[in-house]
């Protein structure tokens, strides 16, 4: 895997794999901000760039950095081609996930590059950033495509390389041979050559020449940084290269690793030194503990005339020229840590002159000296202002402060604040830091990148004292949570955490195990069961500026709705929606929402009543085409006066003069008179990928006030305080531009409501059923071209003087019906049941007919058919499969809204960042329809065939596109990481759903659920 810019990427992908994976590496001239995880549908385009650096050798270090894809190198001579002949055989392609968000990453999938440094123990070298700082997963290809298993041995806590290990003996068809490292023959002026390897398929080569050895580390921006080390710039007759390759004299030697370059055009490469993995490595082959000390103080290479203005005298540069005439700088305290070894003694624009003694300018000798001093005391000599200073400091223990276990509670991911973490934010190494959150620690709607300072009245200064307060709270508790945000750290944040405990049961410590490349897991405690809800008292807001009393009183019918969704189905990608619901009978607790708040019943679901009473709620109706939910919570525990909204039986028609009351973002009420503008069949554009539920065949009402595109929720009510249409949100399409959802706010006619409310206060469970068609108004002069007859022209004039319509088939449902005499694309609705349809409305006979008489044309023809309407309840996704990382299902109604043909009933809805269903490519609205050969065309057969492949073997899928293209990829199955789960829906759960995870092919408890994408 490369570092990469916004503009320019050197890290090699999987074909099919996208490519913005990894925090971008770019430098960063505004303020430093936490770092975020990615989108989990699809990567947000680009920012601008930031303008490129000088090109001058001398100029500043804070360039944007990163290498491009390498070209291959023309003809050499001959010693070099013998070189080059006998590197690549080292050179190995790394194909590798970092299977969750972890210190500086999230999990991510990608592929880079490292070569074999010992050929009997199996070592190579590599980047820390491909090595990974969280749980590795991954394998490499030789030159000869001959593959095995890697798994990291070490990677450092600050410098970026790291070790893979593979098992010699796998490779069977060439030899293993390996590099030297040479660190000493890294001069200005060598020629050298970089060689990479592109994603396995074929040998990249990078010419060059070093032209210094003395640059400040790259600055990447957000994310992790190198630092505290020198780095070698070569002037390369190309720019580009791969993370981890090897950089090689004409000797065949490796005397530098691969690390970063620029992207605005200029031939620079940048190179770590391998004085200190040549050390790690000898430690590796001696069974040696690699020791790595700290002061915890950021040093960087400062020219003499910076240092003189520093403070650094004239006596001690020249006995630096002296002694050291090639040298042109010295070492400058850049920051040092709060409450870190060398605080309140080293000050920032220190000038580093002596340790224990010597004289010293390098970075690297530095560091071999506290690595040799780790818990002892060292000997500095600093200048501040022309004043020598000598302290004595406590060489600390590198390791120690960079974290290696996480755990995973209630959707989020956290370890003990890390080195890198801390220097980036210049804060106290200490402190329990988040580096995922999802479900109930979605704090602020942030992804990542806070310090949690407290949880239920206890501190959490560790994350001991952070697990301890975890496991004394309940399922299902709400308690107060402290926390600052790493890019605000002057400010406290206090908000009310819901504690989820049933949809990711168990907490989780995964330790890192470099003995196996693992991370081992334990489950530290079961949750205890909820505490019973107790009854509570509120009352409502008054609305006194209101001039209509009937009016104000509406407010009473109104509660807040907040819908968590643990696991993203049915092609949503937001986890939490919040809105307002419209109670519709308070006795029984029936409250009516917009699905884009509620857009499936596989969630928790809150009712806050009066902005003062929370209780759970519970999905009891989905309409399936017209963009309303129906929930019930428990009245008994509300003891607020909550008002039945009067839904009036009319509907309402254009040019009433009528009220809006509504929430807008900021869940304030607004009210405006306004007047109906519109009211005409709803016509969202279909537009979203992967497909999501979308409202047809239904009249949507618009107004002319502007307060309706500001307010998502709310109702059209009469003076008399008659709800005339509920004001909803509409999921539309997704920007091409922005990759961010589209809403429409329209009115939905409250009669369109009264039957189901009926059904459900009378105690029946409503069984609808539906023309499987999408229908969209035509004209009378469409309507004559395609053959309608003037005496039905004239009919349709009688019958609906207001508008003069007719609906044709736009789309018909695939999967539903397969008689040859149903409905067609192009038919033009005449009849049904003899009743001519030029309303929306009018098409709601379909709600309770098994089977309809139709009268429609086609192809200029009049013909009667019967048309068979297809029960609903089946419509909604009631099994779930999340298998190596995708989440699967049966093909949702959106789905069959849009696809021509079913192939099968396994539908990839979505897959998890960093799983094997990332890194091959398996993507989301495909199907699959085998596995290893064998048909696989439900759920209940793919799990009978996938659950007895053993973990980390090969096994094949074949697929098709949403486009009809069949495919098949081979994927591994990895079952520590991402073991497969089932959510089956059933009503005696009290979450709605039950779940069976498998532990290699057995069933076991349930683990956490991973998001998707």
């Amino acid at each position: 895997m490369d570092r990469k810019s916004e503009v320019g990427s050197k890290r090699k992908h999987h074909p099919a794999a996208d490519v913005d994976h990894r925090p971008a590496k770019q430098i960063v001239t505004g303020r430093r901000r936490a770092p975020t995880r990615p989108p989990q549908s699809a990567p947000p385009p680009p920012p601008p760039p930031p303008p490129p650096a000088a090109m001058d050798s001398n100029s500043s270090d804070s360039e944007e950095v990163a290498l491009m894809p390498m070209p291959v190198v023309p003809s050499d001579s001959a010693e070099w081609q013998a070189t080059i002949e006998a590197v690549i055989k080292t050179v190995v392609s790394i194909r590798f996930c970092q299977t969750a968000a972890f210190d500086t990453d999230g999990a991510a999938a990608s592929e880079a590059t490292g070569f074999v440094v010992d050929a009997e123990r199996g070592y190579i070298l590599t980047n820390r950033h491909v090595a990974c700082a969280g749980p590795f997963w991954g394998y490499c290809v030789f030159d000869n495509h001959e593959e095995c298993d890697v798994y990291p041995v070490y990677r450092d806590p600050v410098h970026d390389f790291g070790f893979l290990r593979f098992d010699p003996s796998a490779i069977k068809y060439m030899p293993v041979t390996a590099l030297n490292l040479r660190p000493e023959l890294a001069r200005v002026g060598a020629e050298i050559r970089v060689v990479g390897n592109d994603a396995g398929e074929k040998l990249s080569i990078l010419s060059g020449v070093i032209s210094r050895l003395d640059r400040n580390t790259p600055e990447y921006g957000e994310g992790y940084c190198d630092f505290n080390t020198n780095y070698i710039q070569a002037a390369a007759a190309a720019s580009g290269g791969s993370s981890g390759s090897p950089v090689v004299n004409v000797d065949g030697h490796a005397v530098a690793l691969q690390a970063g370059g620029r992207t605005d055009g200029a031939a620079t490469d940048y190179f770590l030194p391998l004085d200190r993995p040549a050390r790690a490595l000898d430690c590796l082959q001696h069974d040696q503990p690699i020791t790595r000390g700290t002061l915890q103080v950021h040093w960087l290479i400062k020219p003499f005339d910076e240092c003189r203005r520093l403070g650094l005298t004239p006596e001690t540069e020249g006995l630096i020229r002296e002694g050291m005439p090639r040298e042109t700088g010295m070492l400058v305290a850049e920051l040092v840590l709060p409450d870190g070894p060398a605080h309140r003694q080293i000050e920032e624009g220190d000038v580093l002159v002596r340790v224990e003694g010597e004289l010293l300018t390098q970075l690297i000798r530095l560091g071999e000296i506290l690595d040799g001093k780790v818990g002892q005391t060292v000997r500095l000599t600093v200048q501040r202002g022309g004043q020598d200073i000598d302290t004595e400091l406590v060489v600390g223990d590198l390791h120690s402060i960079t974290p290696d276990r996480f755990v995973s509670v209630g959707g989020g991911s956290f370890h003990n604040l890390s080195y890198q973490v801390a220097r980036l934010y210049a804060v106290p190494v200490r402190g329990v830091y988040c580096c995922e959150a999802d479900s109930s620690f979605r704090l602020d709607g942030a992804e990542r990148g806070c310090l949690i300072l407290s949880v239920d009245q206890k501190q959490t200064p560790d994350l001991d004292a952070f697990i301890a307060a975890m496991k004394a709270i309940p399922d299902r508790s709400r308690v107060v949570v402290t926390y600052k945000h790493l890019d605000d750290l002057h400010t406290v944040h206090t908000s009310i955490l819901y504690v989820d405990r049933h949809w990711t049961s168990k907490m989780r410590m995964l330790v890192r195990n470099d003995e196996t490349g693992k991370w081992d897991v334990t489950n530290l405690a079961d949750p205890l069961p909820p505490t019973a809800p107790e009854p509570q008292r509120a009352n409502f807001i008054r609305l006194d500026s209101i001039r209509h009393p009937a009016v104000a009183d509406v407010i009473r019918s109104f509660v807040r709705i907040s819908c968590n969704m643990p696991i993203l189905i049915d092609g949503f990608t937001r986890s939490m929606r919040t809105g307002f619901g419209l109670v519709v009978d308070a006795e029984k607790g029936l409250v009516v929402v917009s699905r884009a708040i509620v857009p499936f019943d596989l969630c928790d679901i809150f009712v806050t009543v009066a902005d003062s009473i929370i209780v759970d709620g519970q999905v009891v109706f989905m309409h399936p085409l017209q963009n309303y939910a129906i929930i019930r919570y428990d009245p008994s525990l509300v003891q607020a006066p909550v008002k039945s909204a009067k839904l009036s039986e009319t509907t309402i028609k254009q040019g009433a003069e009528i009220m809006f009351l509504g929430f807008n973002q900021n869940l304030r009420v607004a009210v405006a008179n306004t007047t109906v503008t519109d009211i005409t069949a709803v016509a969202i554009p279909i537009g979203a990928s992967p497909p999501r539920y979308r409202a047809i065949n239904v009249d949507a009402i618009t107004v002319d006030t502007s307060l309706a595109g500001q307010c998502g929720s709310g109702v059209l009510v009469a003076q008399d305080g008659t709800v005339e249409a509920l004001w909803l949100t509409y999921f539309g399409e997704r920007s091409s531009s922005t990759r961010k959802d589209i809403e429409y706010h329209l009115g939905l006619a409250s009669p369109t409501l009264s039957s189901v409310i009926r059904q459900l206060q009378e105690g029946e469970e409503p069984r609808l059923r539906i023309l499987s068609m999408e229908s969209q108004t035509i004209q009378m002069s469409q309507a004559r071209l395609m053959g309608v007859t003037e005496e039905m022209i004239q009919e349709v004039e009688r019958a609906n003087p207001e508008r003069h319509q007719l609906f044709m088939v736009r789309k018909v449902a695939c999967g539903h019906v397969s008689d040859t005499n149903a409905l067609m694309e192009g038919d033009v609705l005449l009849k049904l049941n003899g009743k001519l349809i030029t309303r929306v409305s009018e098409l709601d006979v379909m709600y309770d007919q098994e089977v309809l008489d139709a009268l429609i044309l086609r192809n200029r023809e009049e013909i009667p058919i019967q048309v068979p309407t297809v029960p609903t309840e089946d419509l909604e996704t009631d099994h779930v499969v999340v298998f190596c990382g995708a989440v699967l299902h049966r093909p949702h109604h959106a789905v069959r809204q849009q696809i021509s043909k079913l192939h099968s009933e396994i539908y990839v809805s979505a897959r998890a960042m960093g799983s094997p269903a990332y890194q091959y490519g398996l993507v989301s609205t495909n199907f699959i329809i085998a596995v290893n050969g064998t048909e696989t065309l439900d759920l209940p057969a793919f799990i009978k065939e996938v659950v007895d492949i053993p973990d980390n073997t090969y096994f094949r899928l074949k697929l098709v596109t949403f486009d009809n293209v069949p495919w098949v990829v081979t994927m591994k199955k990895n079952d520590h990481y991402f073991p497969m789960m089932e959510l089956i829906k059933d009503a005696s759960e009290r979450c709605g759903w039950k779940r069976q995870t498998y532990d290699h092919g057995q069933p076991s408890a349930g683990v956490d659920l991973g998001p998707g994408e």
